[in-house]
């Protein structure tokens, strides 16, 4: 029941950060009726709850999703199964490695992006231009 309310805290309509930080407050004033250490718990980790509300709209849902890491742990224990007995320890972690390599590579090579690149520029600002030595400037 609590993890039901906790997840509509990023569902906000239109979503903004004043909207999502204010549906935390009424959901840590919520439980907190029945569980005050959970309540103090919500709120002193709001900061870190709401961080993903520093960036824009459009990925938070993927920010706080942890879909891509499950699918690399489901590939790399599908992997070890098949092995099944690993002869040392390094063995294992040379398969873990390679998986990962392949992951890290297929991810470089192919258009598929997790955060398209037009959203991610969103989030870079600008170096600030320096400006041509005019006389103004030279003069100021």
């Amino acid at each position: 029941m609590a993890i039901g309310r906790l997840r509509v805290i990023g569902r906000a309509v239109p979503p903004d950060a004043a909207h999502v930080r204010e549906q935390l407050g009424v959901i840590a004033g919520m439980l907190g009726r029945q569980s005050p250490k959970v309540e103090s718990m919500l709120r002193d980790a709001a900061e870190d709850l709401l961080a993903f509300t520093s960036f824009p709209p459009g990925h938070w849902k993927k920010i706080w999703s942890t879909s891509p890491l499950e699918r690399l742990n489901k590939e790399v224990k599908r992997r070890t199964d098949v092995v099944g007995v690993f002869p040392n320890p390094e063995a294992l972690l040379r398969l873990a490695g390679a998986v990962l390599v392949e992951a890290h590579d297929e991810w470089q090579t192919t258009d598929r992006r997790y955060l398209g690149e037009a959203t991610m520029a969103l989030l870079v600002t600008p170096p600030p231009q320096e400006g041509v030595a005019t006389p103004e400037l030279m003069t100021a």
